[in-house]
């Protein structure tokens, strides 16, 4: 698959995103119920209705999906795809109850376990992240409803953007701050002395990495691939990685068991 096609993927990994958010926002101002799953996280009709939206979109590029709305899929059945889409319809369903804006439309395309598109967006600011190897990363502020790649990239900011006189900053979880999380806070404190720490919810600790605005967020918590995927393309294709706390090596995605170990997006 060549650049060209990866350009006409990542568009229409965009329109699908975008157009989730919308659901998502029409759900987010009409209220909603709560549901939990078996691991006790938490479900609404944003999540399943996103993710209807999103599968509209991808279905048509026969390329196979797999999203947490679908994880059922077994190993033997997808271990041997060569591409496949990796979604999470709403990330930060938690943030998303909470109505604090901090939650996420997330869309990758996975080639042999590394990623190598990515889509973030945020429905509440209309904020758009994307990154590939055929555009590096960007940062869209207030998407409109005609979207175009080239568009897009000629109103967006290639990241990382520079942020003049920043101390080094951490960021970390608004909802899973571990013991072993603030105990490696307090190592790069007393490595880097005069540190900001910030907290965000979802995805969007990884794209404040990936635009420079943080230099490392530590996850020491548990995550699921399609948490991350979107938001490792969007760094690496910003000059970032994520990399294994302990190996530094670089996450992979479709394991047989598809929760992510431990790990740090560091510039």
């Amino acid at each position: 698959m060549d650049q060209n096609s990866h350009k006409q993927l990542l568009e229409t990994a965009i329109m699908a995103s975008v157009e989730a958010g919308k659901k998502i926002i029409d759900i987010y101002h009409h209220g909603f119920g709560v549901e939990y799953k078996d691991d006790q996280s938490p479900l609404t009709i944003a999540d399943t209705s996103a993710n209807e939206v999103i599968n509209q979109f991808l279905r048509p590029t026969e390329i196979p999906i797999l999203s947490e709305e679908g994880r059922t899929i077994p190993f033997e059945e997808r271990k041997n795809w060569e591409y496949f889409w990796m979604v999470d319809p709403l990330d930060g369903t938690k943030e998303f109850i909470k109505r604090n804006g901090e939650f996420t439309v997330n869309i990758a395309l996975i080639h042999e376990g590394s990623p190598v598109l990515g889509v973030i967006y945020i429905p509440v600011t209309k904020t758009l992240y994307f990154g590939s190897e055929a555009t590096g990363s960007m940062k869209i502020n207030q998407v409109e409803d005609t979207i175009q790649l080239e568009t897009l990239m000629a109103k967006g900011n290639r990241l990382p953007e520079v942020h003049p006189g920043k101390v080094y900053t951490i960021v970390g979880s608004k909802s899973h701050l571990t013991p072993e999380t603030e105990a490696y806070f307090n190592d790069l404190k007393r490595q880097h002395g005069e540190v900001e720490i910030l907290s965000r919810g979802s995805s969007l600790k990884i794209c404040m990495v990936a635009e420079g605005a943080a230099d490392i967020y530590p996850r020491f918590a548990p995550t699921m691939e399609w948490d991350v995927a979107a938001g490792h393309a969007i760094a690496l294709y910003s000059g970032a990685e994520i990399v294994h706390h302990d190996s530094d090596k670089p996450l992979v995605y479709n394991k047989e068991n598809l929760r992510n170990p431990w790990f740090i997006v560091r510039r």
